[in-house]
């Protein structure tokens, strides 16, 4: 066999190998239906701190069974969507990252707020369960900061993110797997805060190869958004 016929080869058995268009769309086919079935449903409950928490776990459900449609595609093997064992260093680096984009997150919020004229909230009930109690506090992080982001960086970086990059370069990668994230997330003030957070968590998967980093950092985000309300309330008080 041929030199070059040996390295078509290979460059086959990797795109077999690593996620692709089928993969993206089998991801963003399933999300797209678990999306619109959860608009119709959510709506119907009215506690809005029962809502708050059960908006954040589905959140984070939808992704997971994107990402699994996924797997289930061709490969049926989640190392090859990021799934792999990180060092300390990137999980420590993945922290501190989840407390910058909680600050970018608010500048680039405040910004959108102030240039859009948008000054709605539509992330009150998710406030409002992590004021409810200590109860409702320990719920409402666990389901933000550990099954949303398990499922979302599931799906938008191991996923999405992972088969652009591999596709068509790191920065295309990053940037259109950042910007489909922050879509995702409908147009408001949360759009542009989703959007560091993607490229934030895509930048953490192409350095470590790994998804745990950028879940570490996304889990650390939203923690903070919903420890800080609480803490200035009760400060006000």
């Amino acid at each position: 066999m041929t030199t070059t016929a040996n390295r078509e080869l290979v460059t086959i058995r990797t795109r077999a190998s690593t996620p692709g268009w089928p993969e993206i769309l089998a991801g963003a086919v399933t999300y797209a239906a678990s999306y619109l079935l959860v608009a119709v449903l959510l709506p119907l409950i009215e506690d809005e701190e029962v809502l708050g928490v059960v908006g954040l776990v589905v959140s984070g459900v939808m992704g997971i069974i994107a990402l699994a449609v996924a797997v289930l595609i061709r490969i049926r093997g989640l190392s090859a969507f990021g799934f792999r064992r990180a060092g300390l260093r990137h999980m420590m680096v993945g922290a501190g990252l989840g407390l910058v984009a909680y600050v970018l997150g608010a500048v680039v919020a405040v910004a959108y707020m102030t240039l859009a004229g948008d000054p709605q909230n539509i992330q009150g009930s998710y406030q409002a369960a992590a004021a409810g109690g200590v109860l409702s506090l320990v719920v409402t992080l666990v389901a933000g900061s550990l099954i949303t982001p398990l499922g979302e960086e599931s799906l938008f970086r191991g996923v999405f993110a992972n088969a652009l990059m591999s596709r068509y370069g790191p920065w295309i990668g990053i940037i259109t797997s950042a910007a489909i994230f922050a879509v995702a997330h409908g147009i408001n003030p949360v759009l542009p805060v989703a959007f560091v957070v993607g490229l934030l968590t895509a930048l953490l998967f192409r350095w470590s190869g790994s998804i745990w980093p950028g879940i570490m950092l996304h889990g650390v985000n939203n923690a903070t958004a919903l420890l800080v309300p609480v803490v200035l309330a009760a400060a006000g008080t």
